[in-house]
């Protein structure tokens, strides 16, 4: 990061120059009337012979050589700080005008400048490209590996989108946002050509010292005059659209679409009834059966997050939890639904476990297990009682990380489970170095057993789970030929529609819900 401009410094007169600057006024009054200058002189030298004028005279004169001198100096002095102070205010302007890690223009240039681009494409029937690009998994970048590593990342990544692009006006206006404004002639597909190297250009690997980084890039384009005219609405428009294109799976370009901004202002309303669905508690736990294919009794159920709209109905927890996630509210979603599992739990016979789902934020918490220990603590639920459940996506980011809040979990004595085996990446290795007390088969595999390919996959995991030690749960049961099917192959438990679908607490034991857990003390 630059220094801060240095203090202009005020020149300070000494004793000496004190001394020389009053001899060569004195020589200057004495010098100011010049007709009389000599005849005054040789008068005073006789009138006061014995006073040795001449070395006087001599001093005088060399005063006045002094004050030349002085005077020279002076000059060059105030040239020198006249120098700094033009120095300084350059410097003030670059950190008002630049980013001053990367050295690129920043937001208020952007706006400064991008009026008259807007004007000049419109005067000549161009088009001017606003290009809204942010970084791809960069925030893991910073967490992992720390700041410094993320600064020299933001660096190499300003170079080469100025080596990319060349000739457009390239702005950092935020942690790991860019934005780049080129015009071009109408109707050519150079945006998108653009965007296709900027996102190949920025996704190859990074090396800082010796570590490799990998990240990605998103891209929003607007066009003006297609979608915008002005540049408030033209920041708008690509912004917009970079949303859309991270929802569609990151490492995307998307131009702006009028039905984009319908979208986002629809996502605004649902984040902001969400936000007050979680703080006022609207958002419910539900309890599904897990079945145990050996006597048909109840060994546990599955909290699952249910929100009834007041206007818009039931909203499936598909659409609701990423967006608690990215708002930063699924911690306080999961704690709340724990809570109230823990409570519902004490009707249920003491070996009926309960099972909740982690976020993958979640597990980069490394005070997850005090927080959860926290609510069984409060409610007096056994931790031998709870399974917590992740998906494989959960763990792959970094594999040591989890496995010690896996360890700190289960130092406690909750268990874990792996949800959704085999749908994502599934291996072996996830298995051995996390050591998980459950695996819980993917529905899908569940739901196609009719078909030979999925039916093999079932059995071998099912006789892997035997292997390991590991309890099996096949999800997504429906009939009464996939759970015969599934108890013949070794499976051990089971969970799915035909056994109950998932039901608030005040309605367990009605609706289809099969060996209902007999409440606590009548066994």
């Amino acid at each position: 990061m630059p220094r801060p401009p240095n203090k202009i410094r005020h020149h300070v007169i000494r004793p000496v120059e004190a001394v020389i600057l009053v001899g060569s006024a004195a020589l200057f009054a004495l010098c100011f009337d010049q007709a009389n200058m000599f005849e005054r002189l040789v008068a005073f030298m006789e009138a006061h012979e014995a006073w040795q004028l001449d070395e006087y005279f001599t001093t005088l004169a060399l005063s006045g050589i002094g004050f030349v001198l002085l005077a020279v100096r002076r000059a060059a002095d105030l040239a020198r700080e006249i120098d700094q102070r033009e120095a300084a205010e350059e410097r003030a302007n670059q950190l008002a005008r630049h980013d001053p890690l990367t050295g690129l223009a920043n937001r208020r240039v952007l706006q400064d400048e991008l009026p008259a681009l807007i004007a000049r494409a419109a005067t000549a029937g161009e088009q001017c490209s606003l290009f809204c690009i942010d970084l791809d998994h960069f925030k893991p970048v910073n967490d992992v590996h720390g700041h410094e590593t993320g600064d020299a990342v933001l660096v190499e990544v300003s170079d080469r989108l100025t080596r990319i692009a060349r000739d457009g006006l390239l702005a950092r206006v935020g942690g790991d946002e860019f934005v780049l404004v080129v015009v071009h002639g109408e109707g050519s597909d150079a945006d998108k050509r653009l965007a296709t190297r900027i996102i190949r250009g920025l996704s190859a690997s990074y090396r800082v010292g010796d570590r490799k980084i990998e990240i990605g890039a998103t891209i929003g384009i607007a066009r003006s005059p297609v979608d915008a005219h002005q540049p408030e609405e033209l920041l708008r428009a690509a912004d917009v659209a970079m949303y859309e294109a991270k929802r569609g799976g990151r490492g995307t370009c998307r131009f702006f679409q009028t039905e984009m901004d319908d979208r986002l202002r629809a996502r605004a309303t649902l984040e902001a009834d969400l936000r007050q669905a979680i703080e006022s508690g609207q958002i419910l736990p539900y309890y599904q059966p897990v079945m145990a294919l050996a006597d048909g009794k109840i060994i546990g159920y599955e909290a699952l997050a249910r929100w009834h709209h007041p206007e818009r109905g039931t909203i499936a927890p598909d659409e609701f939890i990423p967006i608690a996630e990215d708002l930063g509210l699924i911690d306080m979603l999961s704690v709340r639904i724990l809570h109230q599992g823990c409570i519902a739990a004490r009707d249920w016979a003491p070996d009926v476990t309960l099972s909740i789902n982690i976020s993958p934020i979640q597990l980069k918490d490394p005070w997850l297990s005090a927080r959860l220990l926290a609510v069984l603590s409060e409610t007096g639920f056994a931790p031998g009682r709870l399974i917590v459940e992740v998906t494989e996506n959960a763990i792959i980011e970094d594999i040591d990380a989890v496995a010690e809040v896996f360890q700190s979990l289960q130092r406690t004595g909750i268990r874990i489970a792996l949800d959704d085996f085999g749908k994502g990446y599934s291996s072996l290795s996830h298995l051995r170095q996390l050591r998980f007390n459950h695996l819980k088969i993917d529905s899908s595999f569940v739901r196609t057993m009719e078909a030979a390919e999925s039916r093999k996959i079932v059995r071998a995991v099912a006789g892997l789970g035997r292997a390991l030690g590991m309890p099996v749960t096949a999800e997504g049961v429906e009939t009464e030929e996939a759970a015969e099917i599934l108890r013949s192959i070794g499976c051990e438990q089971a969970q799915g529609f035909f056994y109950g679908r998932p039901l608030p607490a005040g309605e367990l034991g009605v609706s289809g819900a099969v060996n209902l857990p007999p409440l606590a003390g009548s066994v």
